[in-house]
């Protein structure tokens, strides 16, 4: 897989700055203003994208009250169907092209989740730059492979998904000739559970499949999103909602706007930490060096006293010979007078 991507102008890659992907989901409450207003949030939150997702009951789910279909799984929807659930989720489509316009007026790369061929269809009429693929997808290898024949970046979550599903997922792709393709470590759990997140999957998942690994991230917070920019992550997605008490289908999980700014700054501020592998000095470290250990004079001498663990110390600062010449002085004598507090050198033993 390809190790740098380009992405609405961003470029994602080992030494590039993680991108930052709001998702609204069903935060907006169906309320087109709302959405609007959550867009404007993840931009002066400092988001690099927002993603929406693009279905309907009917594309994603079946109107069935069977109980396959019951939301059991003691999840935050437990109690409804997946198609009722869907009804209060799902972004209206005569919204999206009014969405994407305003979120690129705004600075922001705007895509989506598709969840079936049609709303593929939909998304490359309104010529998005990038796809996700929802963990619940990623078994779905004819939808995978449409998109992955769209050319575009393809961003899959892997939640749901054993290693076997990520490894016939990534063929299809490589199948239809597109390695542009990020892996997220995802827990599919609404909250997740700090415990079930094993960030420690992530630099793995880069070195097992050889591509750019990310977070798609439900738990509380932000401490997981910056620990997984510390191991390697170089995407990290966050739902967003203007106001957890607002409510919504995702609400309960959700960041918000000051929370989402927190993470970002927090995320940007491990990327400087992070740095590289050096084992140099920064000009800051040098004059700091001017306080390490050295060898010292530490009690008045005469010429010819001898060097003794008493009148000759390992002390800050550095001005003296290094401490690695202690035991070789010591036993020795000093060729002249000096005092307490003199910096050791060679032209203070006799020879």
């Amino acid at each position: 897989m390809n190790k740098s991507i380009e992405i609405g102008g961003h470029v994602i890659g080992m030494d590039s700055p993680t991108f930052v992907i709001a998702e609204m989901s069903a935060n907006h409450l169906m309320d087109y203003d709302r959405a609007i207003a959550i867009m404007r949030a993840a931009k002066d939150a400092g988001a690099d994208a927002i993603k929406i997702q693009t279905y309907t009951p009917d594309t994603i789910t079946l109107n069935c009250d069977d109980p396959c279909f019951q939301i059991t799984q003691g999840t935050i929807w437990d109690g409804t169907t997946l198609y009722k659930l869907y009804q209060t989720a799902y972004t209206p489509w005569e919204w999206q092209p009014k969405l994407k316009e305003a979120a690129e007026s705004m600075g922001l790369v705007f895509f989506s989740s598709p969840f079936d061929l049609s709303s593929i269809d939909f998304l490359e009429e309104l010529n998005v730059p990038v796809y996700k693929v929802a963990s619940f997808e990623m078994n779905d290898i004819p939808f995978i492979r449409k998109i992955a024949r769209t050319g575009k970046p393809v961003i899959m979550s892997t939640g749901v998904s054993y290693l076997a599903d990520i490894e016939l997922a990534l063929r299809t792709c490589k199948e239809e000739g597109n390695e542009n393709v990020i892996l997220l470590k995802c827990c599919s759990a609404y909250p997740s559970p700090y415990e079930d997140i094993n960030l420690r999957t992530i630099p793995s998942m880069e070195e097992t499949f050889d591509c750019i690994t990310g977070l798609s991230d439900h738990t509380m917070g932000f401490a997981v999103a910056g620990a997984a920019v510390a191991v390697g992550a170089k995407v990290v997605e966050k739902h967003l909602t203007l106001s957890r008490a607002d409510g919504g289908a995702d609400a309960a999980f959700s960041m918000e706007p000051e929370e989402f700014r927190q993470m970002v700054e927090h995320i940007r501020i491990i990327e400087k930490a992070l740095g590289k592998v050096t084992y140099e000095l920064t000009p800051k470290q040098k004059a700091s060096r001017d306080h390490a250990r050295s060898l010292f004079v530490a009690q008045d001498m005469k010429a010819g006293d001898v060097f003794t663990p008493q009148n000759l110390r390992s002390v800050r600062p550095s001005c003296g010979l290094h401490t690695k010449y202690y035991e070789e002085l010591l036993g020795k004598k000093i060729s002249r007078d000096a005092k307490s507090g003199t910096p050791m050198s060679w032209d203070l033993v006799q020879s």
